[in-house]
C-alpha cells in the first residue's frame, strides 16, 4: 500500500513538471494597447546645425560622451492609432483630407544614426516601438545616394521586422510619403504597399522586397535595386523606374519603361508594359501589349572576358492604331510590327544592359551566372564582388529577341 502511494506522488509531481512550462507561456506578454504600432518609416537628410539645435542630449552629453561628427538624419514614423484602423471591406475606403490624422499618428524626430533617431523618439512615445506591423520604409535619394549601410544594418538586426516589407527610394523627401493622404485608402502606408504589390500582379514591377534587396546585396556578382517613387499633385505615387546600387550607395535611376527591360532579359512574367511602334512613319503607328516573357542567358568566356547571350522571346497583343489606314489584319503588315518591334527591342534591351555597365552595377546578376557555370574562371580571375564590379563594365553581350504576334483585337480593320 505504501509503494502505491509513492507512485501515485511522482505521478502528480511528473504531471505538473511537465505542465508547469506550459501554464508559463505568457510571463513576457506584451499587451497590444501597450505598443506603439509603426506601419511606416521615412529617411530624409537634414542641415546638421539646425538638427543640433533640435536634438536633445539622449544618447550623448557634450564634453563628455560626444556624438558622432556624422550627418545627421530627420526619420519620420507613421504609428497606428488603436481602434481607427479600418479593419473590414465596410471601412477601408479613404477619408479625404484629415484622414491620416484618424488613422495614424506621424511624427518626427533628427539623430546621428537611425538607432540614435529611433532612441530620440522612443523618448517622446510612451509605448514601446514595435515593428512587427512595419510595411514600408522610404529613404530620400539624398540619404541613399551617400549609402544605406547604417539603414540596412539597422533593420536587418532588428527581428520583428519583416523580410516582406518593401524598402524604397522617394525623389524628393520621403516624409511626404508618410503625411499623405490618397483618397482610395485611409492609412498612407497601406497604399504605399498595395501600388507595389499590385504593380508585380500587373506585370509593371519584379518582386524586390526588402529581403530579396538584403540578399541581392550580399552575392558576390549581383547588385540589389530598390523601386524609385514620387508622390504626385492628387496625393498619388507613380513608380518612375529602378533605383540600382553599387554596394549599398544608389548610383543611378532608370526610366519608368526600362523596368520592362529588366524584366524581359530576365524572363519574368507576367509582362504588362505597352508601347508605340512606327510602322512607315509617326502616322503610322500602332501600340502593342506584351502578354508573355521568355528568357535565356548563356554565358561563355571569350578573350579571357564573360560574354553573354540573351535570347529573349516576346508574345504580343496589337492593342490600337493611330490611323485607319494602317490594316493589322494583312499578315504582311502583322510581320512588319514584328519585325520592327524586334529591332527597336534589340537596341532597347542593350541601351539598358549598357547604361548599368557604364555604372558598374550588375543589378541583373550576370556575375551570378558566371559564378554558377564558369566557377573556375570565377575563382581564378574575379574571386570578389569588387572584382566582378570591374570585370562587368568590360564584359559583352549579344541580345536576341523575337517577337510573335498573338491577338489583334476584335475589330481587325
Amino acid at each position: 500500500m505504501q509503494t502505491r502511494k509513492w507512485i501515485k506522488a511522482i505521478r502528480m509531481l511528473c504531471a505538473v513538471v511537465i505542465a508547469t512550462p506550459f501554464l508559463a507561456g505568457c510571463w513576457d506578454r506584451l499587451e497590444i494597447e501597450e505598443r506603439a504600432v509603426v506601419l511606416g518609416v521615412s529617411i530624409d537628410t537634414v542641415d546638421t546645425e539646425e538638427a543640433e539645435e533640435e536634438e536633445d542630449e539622449i544618447s550623448h552629453v557634450h564634453g563628455t560622451i560626444p556624438a558622432p561628427k556624422k550627418g545627421m538624419v530627420r526619420v519620420a514614423v507613421q504609428i497606428a492609432l488603436p481602434g481607427r484602423i479600418p479593419l473590414g471591406p465596410g471601412e477601408s475606403g479613404g477619408g479625404g483630407k484629415g484622414s491620416v490624422g484618424q488613422t495614424v499618428w506621424v511624427i518626427d524626430v533628427v539623430g546621428h544614426s537611425i538607432n540614435d533617431a529611433f532612441m530620440n523618439l522612443q523618448q517622446q512615445v510612451s509605448s514601446k516601438l514595435f515593428f512587427g506591423h512595419l510595411r514600408v520604409i522610404v529613404v530620400s535619394e539624398a540619404v541613399a545616394r551617400k549609402g544605406l549601410e547604417n539603414i540596412n544594418d539597422y533593420f536587418r538586426r532588428n527581428p520583428d521586422v519583416r523580410r516582406m516589407a518593401w524598402l524604397m527610394i522617394a525623389k524628393g523627401q520621403a516624409r511626404r510619403l508618410m503625411t499623405a493622404a490618397p483618397p482610395l485608402e485611409r492609412v498612407p502606408t497601406l497604399y504605399l504597399m498595395s501600388t507595389l504589390d499590385e504593380g508585380i500582379r500587373m506585370g509593371k514591377f519584379p518582386k524586390d522586397y526588402i529581403g530579396i534587396f538584403w540578399s541581392n546585396v550580399s552575392k558576390k556578382g549581383q547588385e540589389g535595386f530598390l523601386p524609385y517613387v514620387e508622390i504626385k499633385k492628387e496625393q498619388n505615387v507613380e513608380i518612375k523606374g529602378l533605383a540600382y546600387f553599387v554596394d549599398d550607395q544608389m548610383v543611378g535611376v532608370t526610366k519608368p519603361l526600362e523596368i520592362a527591360g529588366y524584366l524581359a532579359v530576365k524572363g519574368i512574367n507576367p509582362a504588362g508594359y505597352r508601347v508605340f511602334i512606327q510602322l512607315d512613319g509617326p502616322d503610322h503607328a500602332i501600340m502593342t501589349n506584351a502578354t508573355h516573357r521568355r528568357s535565356k542567358i548563356i554565358v561563355q568566356i571569350k578573350d579571357d572576358v564573360p560574354h553573354f547571350t540573351i535570347d529573349i522571346a516576346i508574345e504580343l497583343n496589337v492593342e490600337g492604331k493611330v490611323s485607319e489606314e494602317v490594316k493589322i489584319d494583312d499578315p504582311a503588315v502583322l510581320k512588319m510590327i514584328e519585325d520592327k518591334q524586334t529591332e527597336a527591342s534589340v537596341k532597347f534591351y542593350s541601351d539598358v544592359i549598357k547604361k548599368s555597365q557604364e555604372k558598374g552595377s550588375d543589378y541583373f546578376g550576370f556575375g551570378e551566372y558566371v559564378r554558377a557555370k564558369k566557377p573556375q574562371y570565377w575563382n581564378k580571375r574575379i574571386k570578389t564582388a569588387d572584382g566582378w564590379r570591374k570585370m562587368y563594365k568590360d564584359c559583352t553581350f549579344d541580345v536576341k529577341v523575337s517577337m510573335k504576334v498573338r491577338r489583334i483585337g476584335m475589330k481587325g480593320q
